[in-house]
């Protein structure tokens, strides 16, 4: 209680789970969260309709922030430099594809890997 609900999500559930590991709920070990991360993508998989994927893709996402939080990750900050990262990857592959003459929903998967690859090697030179 008393976190405003207007927090993101990732942020409001990485300072539930501090309130409750202060409070001494909390696993021993970082083993146990990876254990739980793995039977959270075990029960995604397992899924039968949407409305138990949706309630077990939020467990999965509820334990990667525990994950984050053992190793001292804020999940809001990752998540949003992720974001960027993928942003200007997927905006290389467009201009790159339009260079070669090809829009992006033309190329087959091979392509795609061909020109993701060159996005990753080329943006990571920049900084």
């Amino acid at each position: 209680d008393g976190l405003p609900t207007s927090l993101p999500a990732l942020s409001q559930a990485q300072e539930f789970q501090e309130r409750a590991a202060r409070l001494g709920f909390d696993w021993p070990e970082i083993d146990g969260v990876l254990d739980k991360v793995r039977e959270e993508i075990m029960e995604v998989r397992n899924s039968a309709n949407m409305e138990e994927l949706t309630d077990e893709m939020g467990d999965l996402f509820f334990t990667l922030v525990s994950l984050a939080r053992w190793k001292n990750i804020d999940s809001e900050s990752a998540l949003r430099a992720a974001n960027l990262k993928f942003r200007d990857r997927f905006r290389y592959v467009e201009v790159r594809g339009r260079e070669l003459g090809r829009m992006v929903n033309d190329m087959d998967d091979a392509e795609l890997d061909i020109l993701w690859n060159e996005a990753k090697k080329a943006l990571s030179l920049k900084g």
